[in-house]
């Protein structure tokens, strides 16, 4: 996957706007971002360690650095800043965006987590 031509963050630091070349741009939210973090704090070292995260409805962006040639961290105001976006997993959260936050919202449901705690 080569690099976006354009990332972007809004002014209220809640959406993350990504361009890849050839592609119309996607808006990623603040909270799926931080929620779907390829972090290990999140996606644990196998998919039965994943942590659904709740409370992060109201999580913005802080800064967002490049990684190599390949990626870039993101550090939310929660401080949370270990996860490593590459372009690979930036485009398929783009692309899977609707799927991944419905099936978020069902685990949230699930488990009696909520968004906002």
């Amino acid at each position: 996957m080569t690099a976006p031509k354009e990332l972007r963050v809004s002014k209220d630091r809640k959406l993350l706007s990504v361009t890849f070349p050839s592609h119309q741009p996607f808006e990623l939210p603040a909270e799926l971002l931080r929620v779907a973090s390829p972090s290990a704090e999140v996606q644990g070292h196998s998919p039965d360690q994943r942590v659904t995260v709740p409370g992060k409805r109201n999580v913005a962006i802080l800064k967002i650095e490049p990684v190599g040639n390949y990626a870039v961290r993101i550090t939310f105001d929660d401080f949370h800043d270990t996860g490593i976006f590459t372009w690979n997993y930036l485009h398929t959260l783009g692309h899977e965006r609707d799927e991944r936050w419905n099936a978020y919202l069902a685990e949230l449901a699930e488990k009696g987590l909520s968004r906002d705690r």
